[in-house]
């Protein structure tokens, strides 16, 4: 969805990101966050734009660090867990949009600062928000559902 900066949408594929990040780890959230930027980049505008590709992957990274800390597969995704994974992928896509990806558009593609910062700070908004929702509201129902389908017993 664009937001009337250029090349720069909300991407509702950042909360699968973040969904697949906290339940497998951060190996996952690296290959993941790689692909599907790089595909993404592929498919939708026929080129790939590497100094964005690896900033979403650096997001998986850091989520996925935390992946034992949300209780997510265990059904231990409470309150306290939702707020530490927002807070997590925050950070993580502050240094990710506001600092990873326009750096590396200045010194790769050699970018103007101003758009490329511009750019990076309208992405960590528009992350923060997809993944604050769709993120949390993802886990939360998951684990839900994974914690239920976990206490059952083997029978005699």
């Amino acid at each position: 969805m664009p937001i009337g900066i250029p090349n720069t949408s909300l991407q509702p594929r950042m909360a699968v990101l973040a969904f697949l990040s906290a339940i497998f780890g951060p190996a996952t959230g690296a290959v993941i966050g790689l692909l599907g930027h790089a595909l993404g980049d592929a498919l939708y505008y026929g080129s790939v734009w590497w100094s964005w590709v690896f900033p979403e992957a650096v997001v998986g990274i850091a989520i996925g660090a935390f992946a034992r800390k949300f209780a997510v597969s265990d059904g231990g995704f409470t309150k306290g867990k939702m707020v530490l994974f927002n807070i997590v992928q925050v950070i993580a896509n502050a240094v990710a949009w506001i600092i990873v990806a326009p750096v590396l558009d200045i010194a790769v593609y050699a970018e103007p600062a101003t758009k490329v910062f511009l750019q990076g700070a309208f992405a960590f908004l528009g992350n923060i928000i997809i993944i604050g929702v769709l993120g949390t509201l993802l886990l939360a129902t998951y684990s839900k559902i994974a914690g239920k389908s976990s206490s059952l017993k083997k029978e005699d």
